[in-house]
């Protein structure tokens, strides 16, 4: 099978890089805008076999994942009942296929792709004997899931607590950070994350260091997950793309009005511009070239971070089709143009205002972000530049956090009311746009982290603590709480963000410990579960294609936490057929 491409095309896929100006690709958006008579073909290879056990049995679910490394591209699918899978794609030349399925060895092929071949590549997988093995390859939640942590509400270390304290940066059970130390070698470990809460208790600090200790010793994990696989896998496809330059690339959005990805990152300090097509990525800087480094300090007892340059973290579009960015490390908001690719200036949000996290737009065209450091939320009018900081009510903050964090926020697309979660306060409150008068509830989740509402009002937020998904009816504030798959018992996941497909309304969660992704179909009340190409996967906030594919980033801190150490884009079609037999 063929597909026609426009000459402009290939000029286009040529001409867009990760270090090319403005000038290739204005030129290239001129020739788009006319006919062209001469076309060229790409042909589509077909990969398509069985994957077999030792005993030749057929094996379900395997991730069959297809990489070029010269674009960087890689894409993925899932074998059927009955052992076989098929992947059409544009890829040519060397390409890598590899294989992974839980307790088994990976399988790595290698075959040159040309044309519209036909490629039979049948796989077989050795099953993992040695408990330290298997061990190994078990994602960070069950390391983490196996520290020796305290009982009771009332107790600092209980699993929950510690979820919420230390897992919302980065994973703990990764290769990485579950190396066995003394205590002593833990100390500065804690009083890292201690500050980045806040908290500067030194008894605190010495006992969880011994808890860590305790647990991470080294040794192989007894528990063996169970990981069931639904039959809505054989219509799923993967796609990733790496993003050389990224150091923390955090929030992202799809533009339809270009068909590019958008992504802020925070610790790199630019916009990273990606074409899902080449797989190509433009790096626009917002303060000058290279990494930024991180200070965290205390500011009256207020979390407060300083880097020198902007720290982006979160984007919405605004009305006039601009980027608004939360800078959280100059209190400000930023403006970027995706028609010039340039940033605007930024709009300081004034005294009192620390760390803007989430942001989104309501319905009259005002920007609302929570302030993350300062039990605030606040607002811009980007018409006048005028902003507003609406303090919330005192709440007693919960776990190791010296704040309740303002995290998750969202618009009511039926009343408009701007609603918004308190990480470490276990509150969901919402605010009047016009009158800026607060209500709060106490959440029926623990941990309530990121929100969205779908489009008949209904409020969905992840309980990062336990692993819920809450279901909220914003008039009376009545809710449905949802477990998220467990695996084994008791280690419980750790949703981030969600996103809600426009079209189909199913709720998409990504979820930072188990190297999965979740779609929850509320009409059916089920949840699917689609394994990730890569171990140390650590997800944010959801965005969605025009083609309906589901698309976040991948950022563990650092990077090399992810397998291979390069940070990137990754996207799932949940209906991509499969062809072949």
């Amino acid at each position: 099978m063929v597909r026609p491409v426009s000459s402009a095309y290939a000029l286009f896929r040529s001409g867009f890089s990760g270090t090319s100006g403005m000038k290739d690709f204005a030129r290239v958006g001129l020739l788009l805008l006319v006919p062209v008579c001469v076309s060229t073909t790409v042909a589509a290879a077909l990969i398509q076999g069985h994957v077999i056990d030792n005993n030749k049995a057929p094996l379900q679910g395997v991730l069959i994942r297809v990489t070029d490394h010269q674009t960087g591209i890689s894409e993925s699918v899932y074998s059927r009942g009955d052992g076989s899978f098929a992947l059409e794609t544009a890829m040519q030349g060397d390409v890598e296929i590899r294989s992974r399925t839980p307790y088994y060895r990976d399988s790595n092929i290698h075959v040159s792709l040309n044309g519209d071949a036909t490629n039979i590549v049948d796989i077989t997988m050795s099953k993992m004997t040695d408990a330290q093995e298997i061990s190994d390859s078990l994602p960070a939640a069950y390391h983490f899931g196996n520290l020796p942590f305290e009982e009771g509400d009332d107790s600092f270390f209980t699993k929950y607590q510690f979820q919420r304290d230390c897992l919302t940066c980065h994973q703990m059970g990764n290769p990485l950070t579950r190396v066995a130390r003394s205590p002593r070698d833990w100390v500065g470990v804690i009083i890292r994350m201690h500050a980045m809460l806040g908290n500067f208790d030194a008894e605190l600090r010495d006992r969880r260091s011994e808890l860590l200790s305790e647990g991470f010793d080294g040794q192989a994990l007894a528990v063996r997950p169970e990981f069931p696989l639904s039959d809505d896998l054989e219509h799923a496809k993967i796609y990733e793309y790496r993003m050389e330059r990224s150091v923390v690339p955090h929030d992202a959005i799809y533009n339809a009005s270009d068909g590019l990805l958008y992504t802020v990152d925070q610790a790199a300090d630019h916009m990273a511009i990606t074409d899902l097509i080449t797989g190509q990525t433009k790096y626009v800087s917002q303060s000058g070239e290279g990494m930024v480094h991180h200070v965290f300090g205390s500011v009256g007892g207020e979390l407060a971070v300083f880097n020198g340059r902007n720290g982006p973290h979160s984007l919405d579009m605004g009305p006039d089709g601009k980027y608004y960015v939360t800078n959280t490390s100059t209190n400000s908001i930023g403006v970027f143009n995706p028609k010039t690719h340039e940033w605007e200036p930024s709009f300081v949000i004034g005294r009192g205002a620390i760390y803007p996290h989430t942001i989104r737009f309501d319905l009259n065209g005002k920007a609302w972000f929570t302030l993350a450091g300062s039990e605030s939320v606040g607002s811009l009018d980007p018409e006048t530049g005028k902003t507003h900081v609406v303090r919330l009510p005192g709440v007693r903050p919960d776990g190791m956090s010296g704040g309740t964090t303002p995290y998750g926020i969202d618009t009511d697309p039926i009343t408009g009311m701007v609603w918004y979660t308190r990480l470490f306060g276990d509150r969901i409150g919402k605010i009047d746009p016009t009158t800026n008068e607060v209500t709060e509830f106490e959440s029926p989740i623990r941990g309530p982290r990121r929100m969205r509402f779908d489009s008949s009002g209904t409020l969905w937020v992840t309980g990062y603590s336990e692993g819920m998904l809450a279901k909220i009816d914003p008039a009376t504030f009545e809710s449905t709480v949802y477990p998220m798959p467990e695996f084994a018992s008791g280690f419980r996941p750790a949703p981030y963000a969600l996103g809600v497909h426009p079209g189909t309304q199913d709720i998409w969660v990504n979820e930072n410990m188990t190297d999965r992704m979740y779609r929850f179909i509320p009409d059916e009340e089920r949840w699917v579960v689609y394994p990730i190409p890569l171990s140390g996967t650590y997800t944010r906030d959801m965005t969605f294609t025009d083609d309906g594919k589901a698309c976040t980033s991948n950022n563990p801190v650092p990077p090399a936490a992810l397998e291979g150490g390069v940070l990137q884009i990754i996207c799932i079609d949940a209906n991509a057929s499969q062809i072949g037999s």
